[in-house]
C-alpha cells in the first residue's frame, strides 16, 4: 500500500499563535487557485488537507497536524495514488495513520486552451489522534472536478455519493448544505457538502469540508481542534486561443443579400462527346468537308434581276443564230 509520512512539530502553546493558525486553514482552502504567472493555466488537487491542532494531556505544549495526501499542482500534468498518510508525534510519539483509503486519485493538467483538476476518494477512513478505534468521518465515495476553458465559463463539479458517517453517526446528506455531528464526552463535527464556487477565470470544487472539535482525554491527547478538507479540485483558465466552433452540417438556406454583379449562364446540361455531321441540304460542298448555304446568293455579288437578264440574253441568242441560218441558206439559193 502507498503511504505518505508526515513529523508533526511540536511547540509552545500561545493563544495568538493558535487563533492565527486556524485563521489562515480556512482562507487558504478558500482560495480558488493559485495566480498564474504569465499566459500558463494552473490546476490544483488534493485527495486530503488537515489543519489541526492537537493539545496533549499534562504538558503544555501543542502539536500542530498539518498532512496532505496526493496534493498535485500543474501547469505541468501530474498524478498520484497514494492510498494513506501517517504522522508521528501527536500519539505518544507513535505513527498513526490519518486517512486511509481504497482509492485515492488526485490528477492535475493544463496545456494551452484548458486547465483541469480532478479528485476520486473511495471507502475512506479519517481518524484524529486520541481517537484510534473511532473514525472522524467515512465516506463511500466523493469526487471534486474543475475545468477552466479558454473561451468557455469556467465548471466546479462536487459529489458525495452513498454513505458518510462521523463519529460513528450517520450524516443526512444535504446538497450545498451544511450538517452538524455531536456525539457526547466525544465531541462534534461540522460538515460542509459539496461546495463549489466559479469566477470568468477560476473554478473550485471541495467535496467534503469538515470543522472538528473532539477532546478524546485518551492516549494523553486533551483535545483536537481545527479543519480538514477532503478531495478538492482548483483550476485557472489559460489565455490561449479560444476553441473554434463546430461548423454547420447543413448550408443556410437563406441566399446572400447582395446578388453577384454579373450573372452566370445557365451552362449547358452535357456537352457532346463529338461534333454532329451536318445536315446535306443540297449547297456547295467545302473543302472541309462542309456546305455552303444555297439561298441568298446576292451575298456573292448577284441580285433578284439575274434570270430575268439570263432569259433575255438566251432569247436574243437564239434570234442571231435563227438570222444567220436564213442569210446563209438563201446565199447557196443564188449561186
Amino acid at each position: 500500500m502507498n503511504s505518505n509520512t508526515f513529523r508533526t512539530p511540536v511547540r509552545r502553546t500561545a493563544a495568538a499563535a493558535t487563533v492565527a493558525a486556524l485563521a489562515v486553514g480556512p482562507v487558504l482552502l478558500a482560495a480558488p487557485a493559485a495566480q498564474a504567472a504569465g499566459d500558463e493555466g494552473r490546476a490544483t488537487a488534493v485527495v486530503l488537507r488537515t489543519s489541526l491542532d492537537v493539545d496533549l494531556l499534562g504538558k503544555t505544549v501543542q502539536v500542530p497536524v498539518r498532512a496532505t495526501l496526493n496534493e498535485v499542482k500543474a501547469p505541468e500534468s501530474e498524478s498520484e495514488t497514494a492510498l494513506s498518510v501517517k504522522v508521528k508525534g501527536a500519539e505518544g510519539g507513535e505513527p498513526i495513520d490519518i486517512l486511509t483509503a481504497d482509492v485515492a486519485t488526485s490528477t492535475a493538467t493544463v496545456d494551452e486552451k484548458k486547465a483541469e483538476g480532478y479528485v476520486n476518494l473511495a471507502k475512506a477512513r479519517l481518524h484524529v489522534p486520541g481517537l484510534p478505534a473511532l473514525a472522524v468521518i467515512e465516506v463511500e465515495k466523493v469526487t471534486a472536478k474543475a475545468v477552466c476553458e479558454a473561451g468557455r465559463k469556467p465548471v466546479a463539479e462536487s459529489n458525495v455519493l452513498g454513505y458518510v458517517r462521523a463519529l460513528g453517526q450517520k450524516v443526512t446528506l444535504t446538497a450545498g448544505g451544511r450538517s452538524r455531528v455531536e456525539v457526547p464526552a466525544v465531541g462534534t463535527v461540522t460538515l460542509d457538502l459539496s461546495r463549489t464556487t466559479t469566477t470568468d477565470r477560476t473554478a473550485a470544487a471541495t467535496a467534503l469540508e469538515l470543522d472538528v472539535e473532539v477532546d478524546p482525554l485518551k492516549l494523553g491527547v486533551a483535545k483536537v481542534k481545527g479543519t480538514v478538507t477532503l478531495a478538492e479540485a482548483t483550476c485557472e483558465t489559460p489565455k490561449g486561443p479560444a476553441p473554434t466552433e463546430k461548423p454547420t452540417e447543413k448550408p443556410t438556406e437563406k441566399p446572400t443579400e447582395r446578388p453577384t454583379e454579373q450573372p452566370t449562364g445557365k451552362p449547358a446540361e452535357q456537352p457532346s462527346p463529338q461534333a454532329t455531321e451536318p445536315e446535306d441540304d443540297g449547297g456547295l460542298t467545302t473543302d472541309n468537308g462542309g456546305s455552303t448555304p444555297t439561298q441568298n446568293l446576292a451575298e456573292t455579288g448577284g441580285s433578284s434581276a439575274t434570270p430575268y437578264l439570263a432569259g433575255g440574253a438566251l432569247v436574243l441568242l437564239l434570234a442571231g443564230g435563227g438570222a444567220v441560218a436564213l442569210t446563209r441558206s438563201r446565199a447557196r439559193a443564188r449561186g
